[in-house]
């Protein structure tokens, strides 16, 4: 039995839902995450049909709000997720699951808002679908978005707390998700825009969260404190996947210039508007509405 133990241990940890979030509203079962993934992708295909043939909707009122009250969700997980670390003392290099305590709660029930802020980001899409921008509802986009509402049902089951995911990646996130919700939320408002220089550097931070989040992933891998190995190198993989998709919007942004012909053939209000690509919109929220749409 002795010899059984480190293996039982590893074993709950890989299949058993933590008890500290047991009876949390989603979680107990897979099923409702599931069902709402496939609703969200059911919803962009028979969505596109159905929009097909009819005009498309401005919804420049209800793009303000959507914006303004994600960004204040963000801002609140961003700020709470700083106080519970803190008062947890939180290891910057690597954090176990069960050494803060109270605190450890706290960080979990920051993040139980910060996955499902991931089903309220499934609207991103359904804008897009409303408003007819078929074009920015690329992989990059329902890739990131399915994906993460998925993810982040088994973070929370299993690992709720300590390092990884749990707080210093989310922590990051928050914090861009102000700045890109803001951004986004100004951008629907016509006089604003011309303050709105800053999109590239928003860009730029993107791939800088991720980054950070990678090599702070890699430092628990290499000096370990007892959070799951293989979580880490889950969150690795799939943070990875999304510096290599960003890398090569970023590209097709900024490196690639388009040439004499196909300026000819590209009118003044575009998808590479001010020198962004579509992917970008696509990955993130769509809210910059064309001339055409406003």
């Amino acid at each position: 039995l002795m010899c059984l133990k480190p293996f039982l241990i590893a074993h709950c940890i890989c299949f058993c839902s933590d008890s500290r979030v047991r009876g949390w509203f989603l979680l107990d079962s897979y099923l409702p995450t599931f069902f709402l993934t496939v609703v969200y992708l059911l919803s962009i295909w028979l969505g596109t049909k159905f929009m097909k043939n009819r005009p498309a909707f401005s919804l420049r009122g209800h793009l303000i709000v959507y914006n303004l009250g994600v960004t204040v969700l963000s801002l609140y997980m961003l700020i709470e997720l700083m106080l519970s670390s803190w008062e947890g003392g939180y290891n910057l290099q690597c954090q176990n699951l069960v050494s803060a305590g109270e605190a450890d709660i706290r960080v979990a029930k920051v993040l139980w808002w910060y996955y499902f802020s991931k089903v309220i980001e499934f609207m991103d899409t359904i804008f897009f679908v409303l408003r007819k921008k078929n074009s920015q509802i690329t992989f990059l986009h329902v890739y990131h978005h399915a994906t993460m509402f998925n993810i982040w049902w088994c973070v929370l089951n299993w690992i709720p707390c300590g390092q990884s995911k749990c707080f210093f990646g989310p922590t990051l996130n928050s914090f861009i998700h102000v700045l890109m919700y803001s951004y986004y939320g100004f951008s629907v408002i016509p006089s604003m825009r011309k303050y709105l220089w800053w999109k590239k550097y928003l860009t730029q931070a993107q791939l800088i969260q991720f980054l950070l989040t990678i090599t702070h992933t890699l430092s628990a891998a290499v000096k370990p404190c007892g959070f799951p190995f293989g979580c880490l190198m889950f969150q690795f993989s799939y943070m990875a996947t999304l510096v290599i998709l960003f890398i090569n919007f970023y590209i097709k942004t900024y490196q690639k210039r388009p040439s004499r012909t196909d300026m000819k053939k590209v009118p003044p209000v575009t998808e590479i508007r001010n020198g962004f690509h579509k992917d970008y919109f696509a990955a993130a929220n769509g809210v910059l509405n064309n001339k055409k749409a406003q």
